[in-house]
């Protein structure tokens, strides 16, 4: 057996349930832990994991999922730089059927527009050296797991002098909404299963703010049934202890201080600048820029006529995105919002909550009834 294969084990998972349900029987109260990661919210839906903890102990989804937190402005932007003729824009797949007022990525490219999905921006690079007649956009979404790859590839243009590839800069940083969510009001959260992914980079030391401003538990777990019910019977400990503090329990990977190399790339050639989530609104220093010194890769600078922002009529993705409601409380849930037709950027993604809950959990919630 791999080592790996432990924490998939169905003898260490029941244990862990078991865990978890005696803990839980001591609270004096229900308590509500979020999870802010795509990855996570894909793995807790597909394991069934909501289903076997118990009643006290609720778990919701925040704004882990990149694609699901872009705002719609920004995607009307990329399709006014897609309908440019000298313009190719590279992207994720997920981002080419998210919703924009007008219509989608995927639209713009059945007109003619020329929108290429990508699987890292080196491709994107790559296409700026078989095109040197063409402008080479590339979406650069993504929270700190993504922004290095995207400051790499940045380096590697500045390296070559390839003065055809830009970005239109979408990047998020994790802290700022972490705040934004302690502070709203909206959703009494007690605790934190923080991001594996952003964690390797950022570091576990970067979330002790939550324990010593706002006396939230936290804790940094990995993406398997037994990482994140370790993870969720460390914060009912936390919560019965009355001793907040951040847990590093994907040690495997995540360390303190986080990928030392990897932030200063992303210092590079981003700064911290204020930014829209879907749902969240504007956060004040939530997103990353492009630094001035790097103007001339800065998508954002071409100057295209945009519409007005417009949300999907009826889509509550803002409200699932703060954990406010869950994906069967929207009306379109499974009634014209689905993975095949998603009206929802929450139901592009296999990491978005509205697809993890229609792909694993609808019937068990009761939502197709």
């Amino acid at each position: 057996m791999k080592p790996s294969d432990a924490f998939s084990d169905r003898a260490t998972v029941e244990a862990l349930v078991s865990r978890a349900r005696e803990q839980a029987s001591r609270l004096d109260r229900p308590v509500t832990f979020m999870e802010v990661c795509g990855t996570h919210t894909h793995a807790i839906a597909a394991a069934g994991l909501r289903r076997l903890l118990p009643q006290k102990v609720r778990l919701i989804s925040g704004p882990g999922c990149p694609v699901c937190v872009t705002p719609v402005d920004y995607l009307d932007r990329a399709e006014a730089l897609a309908a440019l003729p000298d313009v190719i824009v590279c992207t994720f797949g997920d981002l080419v059927r998210v919703p924009s007022s007008c219509g989608s990525l995927e639209q713009a490219r059945a007109r003619g527009c020329d929108v290429r999905i990508v699987y890292s921006p080196r491709d994107a690079l790559a296409i700026a050296r078989e095109h040197p007649s063409k402008r080479i956009v590339f979406l650069a979404v993504g929270f700190e797991t993504t922004l290095p790859t995207v400051a790499a590839a940045l380096a590697e243009a500045e390296s070559e002098g390839i003065a055809t590839f830009q970005i239109l800069p979408g990047g998020k940083l994790i802290e700022p909404p972490l705040r934004a969510l302690v502070t709203d009001g909206d959703v009494q959260i007690d605790g934190f299963l923080l991001p594996g992914h952003v964690s390797v980079i950022i570091g576990s030391n970067a979330y002790t703010f939550l324990a010593e401003e706002f006396r939230v538990p936290g804790a940094v777990v990995g993406f398997t049934p037994a990482d994140i019910l370790l993870g969720v019977s460390e914060l009912v400990q936390q919560v019965l202890e009355r001793a907040p503090r951040v847990a590093n329990l994907y040690t495997r990977v995540v360390r303190p201080e986080g990928n030392r190399h990897a932030q200063e790339l992303i210092a590079r050639f981003f700064e911290p600048v204020d930014t829209r989530w879907r749902g969240l609104g504007e956060i004040p220093g939530s997103g990353l820029g492009v630094r001035a010194t790097w103007a001339h890769r800065d998508a954002s600078t071409i100057e295209v006529a945009v519409p007005e922002p417009r949300e999907p009529g009826g889509c509550r993705c803002g409200e699932v995105l703060k954990g406010v409601i869950e994906p069967p409380q929207c009306p379109l849930f499974d009634r014209g919002c689905t993975p095949d037709a998603p009206l929802g950027a929450c139901m592009v993604s296999s990491e978005g909550t509205c697809a993890a809950w229609y792909r694993h959990e609808r019937f068990g919630a009761g939502a197709a009834a």
